[in-house]
Formats: structure tokens, C-alpha cells, sequence
């Protein structure tokens, strides 16, 4: 149909033989997805002349946060401390909670499709629930501050880590488990010995990567009560503080840079 359409391209080589070249479907693609962009855009109001009008405020009011104000370092540092110990904690306990989660939803590893389908199900919930939601949830029941974010930040965890780990699980080589099994193991000494040395290394990896993310994620989860650097960078675009809102920006990215360049470093180490 499509060759009916858009004929192929004849092309003489320089030995005079003819061959035929599809056609590239790039700039039909292109259209179609300007197109989309287009309908998408009247669809939901959006005005590309408000975007090109206002776009200079951006600018404006990063200048405004040029030079930072060093004189608000010192409340910092302990709001900067609760982020980095939500994150830590929320990543290593959601991290832990996945393994037993990711181990039940694995149909390879768990022979009842009841578990199975539950555990999926209960990640893939877990997935659509956005963090913010998560926290503010958190701070009905917990109260406001660090412990609202450190539980939004499990939760997120399990459902990310579980959701890799378990297909990870599901596609292992279960030539060794089977063989355990025949000399007498039970399943659980068989899944040790032969199934967590082959998810080992990408299941701390995909840990400490999500780890790196969700210092990034704790530093917003103030604008819910939970707490950390957060809650500081809401007051001061609340009170148009940009001079402290670039510090806090800046400590923040400072921060967030060294924490990848350590997670990466033992990342490539698992590799």
C-alpha cells in the first residue's frame, strides 16, 4: 500500500545498474507530529504567543538570584541534612521492602498466580501514585516533616525498584536453580545461591541510581509539609527572596552533583 503510494526512488549507480531506494518517511513524521503538537496545544489552551511573550520573566528572575545571599548559608545546612536523610532512608528501606515484593511477582519464582497478579498489581498502584500526592498523603497520617517525605520516598522506591527487579528475576538463566533443586534444596536456598547472584549487581545499581533521583525529589516535597531544604525554597519564592533561592539552589545542585559522581563511581564497579 505504502509502496503504491510513495513509489521507490530510482537511483543509477556509476556501473550503470538501476537499483531502487524507499523513500524516507521523516518529513511525513515530522508533519504528523507538528500536526499533533498543534491540535494538542488548542486542545489544552495552550498559546505558543504567551510562551514567546513571557519567556524573558524567566530570565529576570534567575539575574535576580545572581549574586546568591551567602549570608543565608547558615540555615541551610540542617534543612539540607533532613533531605539527604529522607532520601537515604526512604531509597535503602524502599529498596529492601522491593527485593520480597519483586521475589513474589516474579511468575518464574513464585509458582501461584494469585501472588503474582497481587504483587504486580500493588507495584503498578504504586507507579501511578505521583510523590507529591504520596507526601501530602504521608503528612494526614504522620504528621508534618522529614518522616512524611522519607515514606513517599519508600513507597516510590518499592514500586520503581520492585517494577526492574522483578524482570530482571523473570528473564535469569534458571538452569542453576533447577539443578539446586535437584540435589535437594528448597526453593529459597535455591533462589540464594542461584538466582541473587545474577540480579545482585543490577538490583544495587538500579538502587543507587534511584537513590540519586530521589534526593532531587526530596528537595520539592516541602512545598507538601515534608519537610527539608524544600520548605525553605518555598518560603522564599514566597517572600521573593530569589537572592536565597539561588543559595539554596546552588547548594542544592552542589550536592545532588556529588551524590551521582559517588553513585556512579560504585555503579561502574557493579558493572
Amino acid at each position: 500500500m505504502l509502496n503504491k503510494l510513495f513509489p521507490p526512488k530510482k537511483i543509477t549507480l556509476p556501473n550503470g545498474k538501476i537499483v531502487l531506494q524507499n523513500r524516507s518517511f521523516i518529513p511525513f513524521i515530522v508533519l504528523f507530529l507538528v500536526l499533533c503538537t498543534l491540535l494538542s496545544a488548542n486542545f489544552t489552551g495552550f498559546s505558543f504567543k504567551v510562551l514567546i511573550d513571557r519567556i524573558d520573566e524567566f530570565f529576570i528572575i534567575v539575574k535576580a538570584m545572581i549574586p546568591p545571599n551567602w549570608g543565608y548559608i547558615s540555615k541551610v545546612w540542617r534543612p539540607l541534612l533532613d533531605t539527604i536523610k529522607m532520601s537515604l532512608l526512604g531509597s535503602l528501606l524502599g529498596a529492601l521492602l522491593a527485593l520480597p515484593i519483586a521475589v513474589a511477582a516474579a511468575s518464574n519464582i513464585t509458582k501461584s498466580k494469585v501472588i503474582t497478579v497481587v504483587s504486580k498489581t500493588l507495584l503498578s498502584i504504586l507507579r501511578t501514585l505521583p510523590t507529591l500526592v504520596t507526601a501530602l498523603i504521608a503528612t494526614f497520617i504522620f504528621g508534618l516533616g522529614p518522616t512524611a517525605g522519607a515514606v513517599a520516598i519508600l513507597l516510590f522506591t518499592v514500586s520503581y525498584v520492585g517494577k526492574l527487579l522483578y524482570e530482571q528475576i523473570e528473564t535469569v538463566d534458571m538452569g542453576a536453580f533447577e539443578a539446586m533443586q535437584s540435589i535437594g534444596m528448597t526453593r529459597i536456598q535455591a533462589f540464594r545461591y542461584a538466582v541473587i547472584p545474577q540480579v545482585l549487581p543490577g538490583y544495587i545499581s538500579t538502587s543507587l541510581y534511584c537513590f540519586e533521583g530521589n534526593v532531587r525529589y526530596a528537595a520539592i516535597l516541602g512545598y507538601v509539609g515534608a519537610g527539608g531544604i524544600g520548605l525553605l525554597i518555598q518560603e522564599g519564592l514566597g517572600w521573593r527572596d530569589y537572592q536565597a533561592v539561588g543559595l539554596l539552589i546552588l547548594v542544592l545542585i552542589i550536592t545532588v552533583y556529588i551524590i551521582e559522581r559517588v553513585s556512579e563511581h560504585f555503579r561502574k564497579k557493579l558493572i
